[in-house]
């Protein structure tokens, strides 16, 4: 059954402390002083009141790091990951974010991430419960048609695209392409929702193509996997000093793809990121979904409008910052991986993703 979570109301805004990223990562205590610099509200119930104004973001970058413990990026430190870093000190993040909670595997969860669904079929979730490409399709596991973000933007006239490391994503291709539904909305834009699918294990060479198309045809929505510190924790233990290396590597990455946006005003002015993890991970394995280790996973979100510096917990009250390692679906929510899906299709004033149940979250304060 879908989440029983109202639409979020805009909520006053708040300062968020960035002097130190202490255990929990969650930023100070909200006040109720405007970040403008302006006078405090005398009464914060007319701060909460406040219209939101409406940001011109037109296009989306979600960036899902295959196995990243947010603990790395603390570990290393400003000096070993400038570019985490500096999505935390100019957009909003969360490291307390959770995966999905049936599963801290590779393929339910980047299926939340794409649907905004759980992965229990029978409560309304999408059934990928696996983490092979075993050739058949999210249809097929959820025993019926699955939309998903590329559904809604390339129905819609956008054009969107996959860059990924793992060839198992070959499984979302099958599903959204070969097997993509018909167009119902507006001009038919065809059966295909993914218009490109790049699948590459060389994550510099992945990254470069991006990076490519940003300088010449970036896309409404696109979907970049990094697989770098998934990789590296499997060979040789997650947090491990071969797994930080790896979690540098990746900041390096992550910064050429910053560098490419800041350097274009268009993008600057009109591109989203969207940064999350599918797992994270600890010692030999991460799939365990009773460890905190392995579910505990980053939110950042970077881009024009998105409240600089902000806790995105204290800046959504409708939802809570766990304490426990696997929250249960019902009651106020975490903020999950999976609410990827409908923040992607609302800061580009597009439906929700059909069926979906992982609610938006606010970025803009």
């Amino acid at each position: 059954m879908p989440l029983t979570r109202t639409r979020l109301a805009a909520v006053p805004l708040v300062l968020a402390m960035l002097a130190t990223v202490g255990a929990g990562c969650e930023g100070a205590p909200p006040t109720t002083t405007p970040v403008d610099g302006s006078a405090p509200s005398a009464n914060p119930t007319v701060a909460a009141k406040k219209v939101p104004t409406d940001h011109p973001v037109n296009q989306v970058l979600t960036i899902s790091i295959d196995g990243l413990n947010p603990r790395a990026i603390r570990t290393l430190g400003r000096s070993g990951a400038p570019a985490f870093h500096r999505l935390m000190r100019e957009g909003a993040w969360t490291f307390n974010a959770r995966t999905e909670r049936e599963s801290t595997q590779t393929l339910p969860n980047h299926t939340g991430m794409l649907t905004g669904r759980r992965v229990d079929e029978k409560r309304g979730g999408h059934g990928v419960d696996f983490n092979t490409d075993n050739g058949k399709t999210v249809h097929q596991a959820a025993g019926h048609y699955v939309a998903s973000v590329f559904d809604v933007v390339h129905d819609r006239g956008g054009r969107t695209a996959m860059f990924t490391a793992k060839k198992k994503f070959r499984f979302y291709s099958r599903t959204w392409n070969t097997h993509g539904a018909a167009d119902r909305v507006g001009k038919d834009d065809g059966r295909k929702k993914i218009d490109r699918v790049t699948i590459d294990a060389n994550n510099t060479r992945l990254v470069g193509e991006l990076n490519a198309e940003l300088r010449t045809k970036p896309r409404q929505f696109t979907f970049l996997h990094i697989s770098l510190p998934d990789v590296v924790g499997h060979r040789d233990g997650f947090m491990g000093e071969e797994y930080l290396a790896a979690v540098r590597e990746t900041d390096q990455l992550l910064g050429s793809v910053l560098f490419t946006i800041a350097a274009r005003p268009a993008l600057k002015r009109h591109l989203l990121v969207i940064l999350t993890a599918d797992h994270g991970g600890d010692g030999d394995s991460h799939s365990d979904p009773s460890q905190l280790q392995n579910m505990r996973v980053p939110f950042m979100v970077w881009g024009p409008g998105v409240a600089a510096g902000r806790n995105l917990h204290s800046l959504n009250a409708d939802f809570r910052s766990p304490a426990g390692t696997r929250p249960p679906y019902a009651g106020k929510q975490p903020i999950r991986n999976g609410d990827v899906a409908n923040l992607a299709t609302d800061v580009l004033d597009l439906p929700r993703v059909p069926g979906s149940e992982h609610d938006t979250l606010d970025v803009f304060g």
